[in-house]
This record gives structure tokens, C-alpha cells and sequence, in this order.
């Protein structure tokens, strides 16, 4: 027997569980990485509406100070990709103290109203 043939044999072999990858769940994927990046920095309620979650992250990236730090993560290279400036943002919001980040809240809410 030649050693692709015993590849072959021992995946036959394998139970078949070992080789099923991990659950994903729909939920957590169906969610827009901007309406995760608001929840985690709780800016936004988990069961706030995804259209709503975007108006308020069009808010967070015109604030001035998310514009701010956001440009400091730009330097290096050009946001062209729209999940590039998710991330940028996201990288912003990260660099942000606790204080900060509840003024921005505040900031936001009263543009809501």
C-alpha cells in the first residue's frame, strides 16, 4: 500500500464527528459587524433595530473625536474598503477611556432627540 492510500483509509476511519466543524449560530452572524462594534463599546443596545444601529454609527464616525483617533489609525494605509473603515472606527472607539466613551453616548443621544 502506498501512503495516499492509507490517507485515504485512516479518513474512512475517522469518526464521523471528529470531522463536523463547530455550530455557527445565525444570530450572532446575521448581526452587522458595526451594530457589534456599537454593543461591545455599549453604545447601543443589543436589541436596538439594525437600521437604527447604523444611523447611530454614522453618528459615531462623524463625531470629532472618533474622527480624531480614527485618522491616527488611517495613516498607514488608505480606507478604500468599507470594512476597513469598520474597523478603524472600531480600533477608535477601542482607544477611548470609559469617560470618553460615555461623552460620546451623551454626545449621540442628543443628537437622537
Amino acid at each position: 500500500m502506498t501512503g495516499l492510500e492509507k490517507t485515504c483509509q485512516h479518513r474512512a476511519m475517522k469518526h464521523p464527528k471528529q470531522s463536523k466543524r463547530a455550530p455557527t449560530y445565525r444570530s450572532a452572524l446575521a448581526v452587522p459587524s458595526y451594530h457589534r462594534i456599537l454593543v461591545k463599546h455599549g453604545l447601543i443596545e443589543k436589541t436596538l433595530s439594525i437600521p437604527d444601529a447604523y444611523e447611530v454609527f454614522l453618528k459615531v464616525g462623524a463625531d470629532p473625536e472618533v474622527q480624531k483617533l480614527r485618522r491616527k489609525v488611517e495613516r498607514g494605509s488608505k480606507m478604500k474598503h468599507v470594512p476597513a473603515l469598520y474597523l478603524a472606527t472600531a480600533m477608535a472607539l477601542q482607544g477611548m477611556t470609559k469617560h470618553e466613551l460615555e461623552a460620546l453616548k451623551l454626545r449621540i443621544e442628543e443628537k437622537r432627540a
